[in-house]
């Protein structure tokens, strides 16, 4: 077995979980999902059907990822935040073949408690505010934060605040790596 999953996880069958994967205490991988390698999936998880998360993804504890989202690489989710699948849910109606799909970007952070709600993406490495609720997509490097989410500022990609020049360039206090903004979108330069 290439990954380590503790005694009370649940694993069904159908499901691909990458090398060096290590599930906790009382989650659920369900049939159909793919789980990267390196992946962290800590206790009290839900992976849906069809959930697909890149390689070295950290899922904190208390999180549900339902049928319809996808982490690339390096993501990581807070305690307790959550995904929804379906923008309009009624128990008496079945909305099954209705699920929407939300893509989250390589690198981003979604903080404790965030909600995203379905059909969105949020870009590399934005950062997610604890407690946020998303109704929107989210540009790469965004900061966002509230409910609804509103844009803050702009982060690095070790999760720094970024302060721009007039000339548009700022520069990671603790990488040193430099970033450009032009036309209200954020890019890495050296």
């Amino acid at each position: 077995m290439a990954y380590t999953a503790h005694p009370t996880a649940v694993i069904d069958e159908g499901c691909t979980i990458g090398e060096g994967t290590r599930i906790w205490h009382f989650s659920h991988i369900m049939p159909g999902c793919t789980i990267g390698e390196r992946c962290n999936i800590g206790q009290n998880v839900v992976v849906s059907p069809g959930v697909v998360l890149g390689n070295n993804v950290k899922v904190q504890n208390n999180v549900s990822i339902y049928t319809g989202v996808e982490c690339e690489d390096d993501v990581f989710l807070g305690p307790s935040m959550v995904f929804t699948n379906v923008i309009n849910p009624r128990s008496a109606v079945a909305r099954r073949d209705r699920y929407a799909r939300t893509r989250v970007g390589r690198g981003a952070s979604i903080g404790a408690n965030a909600t995203i709600v379905c059909g969105h993406d949020i870009g590399a490495y934005a950062f997610i505010g604890a407690g946020a609720v998303v109704t929107r997509d989210v540009p790469a490097y965004a900061l966002v934060v509230g409910n609804p989410a509103r844009q803050t500022g702009w982060m690095s990609e070790y999760g720094h605040k970024l302060a721009f020049n007039a000339a548009g360039e700022a520069a990671c206090p603790e990488s040193g790596q430099r970033y450009s903004l032009k036309n209200g979108r954020v890019a890495r330069i050296a």
